[in-house]
């Protein structure tokens, strides 16, 4: 996949424990994509991530909110939303490098996510989560209740 570098969405900003400056892009370069695999291979979640599927997810993905840091733009934070933008928009993968967790990036991911001008008016915005994360979630309003509704899910080749 070719890109053209970041594309800045917020003036630069300082995590509150960090001397180092971080920014948010919308867009990944190459090495930001090769990163976000490192980043993927690293849970159990998402560990079997390649390469090249990668790529085509970023291509067909609505919202990307992407947390990048230093000269080189290290990806050290990460996000992305499926959506009509209308009825219902989907997070998914969010996730923040392991050396920098606990510096406040997850929350400024989940900022930056329900605050896009893109997702404003969406009337719904769904996630999935270990259930160990339910309480950092519900910062932003998220809730188990779905009301009657239930996931159900269909698996390739079933």
């Amino acid at each position: 996949m070719s890109t053209e570098g970041g594309v800045v969405t917020g003036d630069d900003l300082t995590a509150a424990d960090s001397a180092t400056a971080w920014r948010t892009v919308e867009r990944l370069n190459d090495a930001q994509i090769d990163q976000l695999v490192d980043l993927y291979r690293g849970e159990s979640w998402c560990a079997n991530r390649r390469l090249e599927d990668v790529e085509r997810m970023l291509a067909h993905t609505d919202v990307i909110v992407a947390l990048v840091e230093g000269p080189d733009d290290a990806l050290v934070g990460f996000a992305r939303v499926l959506t009509d933008f209308v009825y219902r928009a989907t997070l998914y993968d969010v996730i923040v490098r392991a050396d920098r967790r606990g510096s406040g990036l997850g929350a400024e991911l989940l900022d930056r996510v329900v605050n896009h001008p893109r997702l404003r008016e969406v009337d719904y915005i769904d996630l999935f989560c270990r259930p160990e994360m339910i309480p950092f979630y519900r910062r932003w309003g998220f809730s188990e209740d779905m009301g009657a509704l239930l996931m159900m899910r269909r698996k390739k080749g079933e």
